[in-house]
């Protein structure tokens, strides 16, 4: 399979080859919404169905026993073991560095404002199953919602064949504290969480990856009002190389990203100032066809691989200007000067610096959140982090002598805008404090002369 190259296309068609695959979305939120329907009308019963239908196993309970659940390190090779081990520490102290302590600021004598992180109490976190279970994922979302002090947090992932959780979800689970796991997949378990069912109690705020109906019920359920973490779609990379970049190394991030589905996304730039990286992009596409023949998941990447790009451009500024405009969901600096390059990024959900830094290790254990916004919205969203997780309260105390200061400010404000009841509130309150500081005033000189 070879990847489609274009050579130095001008600036006006960049924004076409930035479009990413495109499905029949009406029929997609049709069918969403008749799963979202059915939940919130039969509740549990819906979703054994849905179960059943396509997942193609029948299931007698949904939530997932304690016992099940502590059985599951058991069933792991010590390998695996050892791996969510390092995993989640590298999460989990990337992740405990994002806390922030109170600073309360004075913007004036008396005036004082602070600003705290409350946790969402109930969030929902979706773990995909399907083709392979993302055990990383559950890592990425539990992790920060255990450090940011959510009260309560539900799973819900998919069965295998077999009916099943598989264990090192389960493991993954019990290791963060995480007790409530649901076996329901798709659109059905967004909706479940979103609105609850005689099994699964409503949440707050949804989180998670997924295919193209499980992002449909996402932001179907946006729109009634349930918070979401962000818009996510299929995965996607974007590379930006030269003539000096290790082909090997680059074919191997663009099949790591295009293995994740047939609705994937990867794009290469090749930044060719002296016109010779036509050897190197001869030996990006050979690599791609060795390492690909080795796949468990090659058809799935070979499906992908025909939605990508091989771009030369003429140099960094052009690759960068281009990377910014597409807004990769991860980006990977494999040129020359890939720092300098670091300092010209705009839009991105993930950046990853220099031949060492591939996006496996984002994916997996350097501590880095992978869940990120895809199909160009890292123009305005951020990836998950403890900050997804909590809300951010803001509060302040006025002294009589801080309103003194700022009141009258307020009060022409007020009346400028024509809203005279907000005038009133502080004026109301200087008259009372300025009657109050003459009493005590009177006072205090009557007593002088007594």
């Amino acid at each position: 399979m070879m990847m489609d190259q274009l050579n130095f296309p001008p600036r006006d068609s960049w924004q076409a080859l930035c479009a990413r695959p495109q499905s029949d979305q009406d029929a997609i939120d049709d069918a969403v919404n008749r799963v979202i329907t059915s939940v919130r009308k039969q509740g549990d019963k819906a979703l054994l169905e849905f179960t059943k239908r396509y997942d193609g196993v029948s299931i007698n309970a949904l939530k997932l026993e304690a016992s099940v659940i502590d059985a599951a390190a058991s069933a792991l090779d010590s390998a695996v073991i050892n791996a969510i081990e390092m995993a989640a520490n590298n999460i989990r102290h990337f992740h405990e560095s994002q806390c922030e302590n109170v600073k309360y600021i004075s913007t004036q004598p008396g005036v004082t404002c602070w600003r705290k992180s409350i946790p969402i109490e109930r969030v929902g976190l979706y773990i995909p199953g399907g083709t392979a279970p993302l055990i990383s994922t559950l890592l990425m979302l539990g992790l920060p919602a255990k450090i940011a002090g959510c009260k309560q947090i539900v799973v819900c992932t998919p069965p295998g064949k077999d009916g099943q959780i598989h264990p090192a979800i389960r493991f993954v689970a019990r290791k963060i504290g995480v007790e409530e796991i649901y076996t329901v997949g798709g659109a059905q378990a967004i909706a479940a969480m979103a609105y609850g069912t005689e099994s699964i109690q409503k949440v707050d705020k949804i989180f998670g990856p997924g295919n193209k109906y499980v992002t449909s019920a996402k932001q179907l359920v946006q729109q009634a009002g349930v918070a979401i973490d962000m818009p996510a779609g299929p995965s996607e990379v974007l590379i930006v190389a030269d003539a000096q970049s290790q082909p090997e190394f680059v074919a191997a991030d663009l099949l790591s990203q295009a293995e994740h589905g047939g609705d994937s996304m990867v794009m290469l730039l090749v930044v060719d100032e002296a016109g010779d990286a036509s050897v190197f992009v001869d030996e990006v596409q050979k690599a791609l066809k060795a390492q690909l023949d080795v796949l468990g998941r090659k058809e799935i990447a070979i499906n992908a691989l025909s939605n990508s790009k091989i771009v030369r451009l003429t140099n960094i500024q052009e690759a960068m200007d281009f990377s910014n405009l597409y807004a990769p969901e991860h980006l990977i600096l494999a040129n020359t000067h890939a720092d300098a390059a670091a300092e010209m990024v705009i839009n991105a959900g993930s950046v990853f610096i220099g031949p060492y830094a591939c996006e496996s290790a984002g994916d997996y254990a350097s501590g880095t959140n992978h869940t990120l916004p895809t199909n160009g919205f890292a123009r305005s969203y951020s990836g998950v982090s403890i900050d997804s997780f909590v809300k951010k309260i803001t509060f302040q105390t006025i002294t009589p002598s801080g309103l003194a200061i700022i009141g009258p400010a307020i009060e022409t404000l007020a009346r400028a805008e024509g809203l005279q009841a907000h005038a009133n509130a502080v004026s109301i309150r200087l008259r009372n404090h300025f009657q109050r500081t003459h009493e005590t005033q009177q006072n205090y000189s009557d007593a002088c002369v007594e």
